[in-house]
């Protein structure tokens, strides 16, 4: 797999050779960046990849000139790569590597992130209070986003606080958007 563009474009990242990581596909990356950079200014960013695995979004994002990438897995394996891949890559002090469940990560106090990626396993039981989880406890900055890919039979609707879309749709994966809920002028 390699990085679709930036400053990093055309290098390899190294992902395990198992089902248990599902990466993000280069067609997936190369939308998802697209339609981001078109919503937002990379250059400074902290970005927060949750259900890491090989880390193809969070590194895409250091790539597009983000400063920062908190990488969340808990998979040995995985962690092995994100750590191989930093090096490799020579970004290992762009980022950190957090070996630990997502839920047990999200009960903790952290900063807030102008991007955060989730790419839970489509069994994740928690999928659906993922956003929830995360604005609630200000997670998001005011002006950052969240995307979840996840099943397309999965469906989020707008509450209190965030606002949902836009969705890209890649097969049976559904990539959905969110940002704070801006009040009506």
């Amino acid at each position: 797999m390699r990085i679709i563009a930036g400053t990093l474009k055309g290098r390899v990242i190294r992902t395990v050779q198992d089902l248990s990581v599902r990466p993000a596909t280069g067609r997936v990356r190369e939308t998802l960046f697209n339609m981001l950079i078109h919503r937002m200014d990379f250059d400074g960013l902290k970005v927060l990849d949750l259900f890491a695995g090989s880390g193809s979004l969070g590194f895409e994002a250091l790539s597009h000139g983000a400063a920062h990438v908190t990488f969340v897995e808990h998979d040995p394996s995985a962690l092995r790569y994100l750590e191989e891949n930093a090096q490799t890559l020579g970004c290992s002090e762009s980022v950190e590597i957090v070996a630990m469940d997502v839920a047990q990560f999200m009960g903790e106090a952290r900063s807030s992130f102008g991007l955060v990626f989730a790419d839970p396993p489509y069994t994740y039981p928690e999928t659906r209070s993922i956003p929830d989880e995360l604005f609630a406890n200000k997670y998001i900055s005011p002006n950052g986003y969240l995307l979840i890919e996840h099943s397309a039979s999965l469906r989020f609707e707008d509450t209190s606080h965030y606002s949902v879309g836009p969705e890209k749709k890649f097969g049976r994966t559904l990539v959905t958007f969110f940002q704070h809920r801006r009040e009506d002028p």
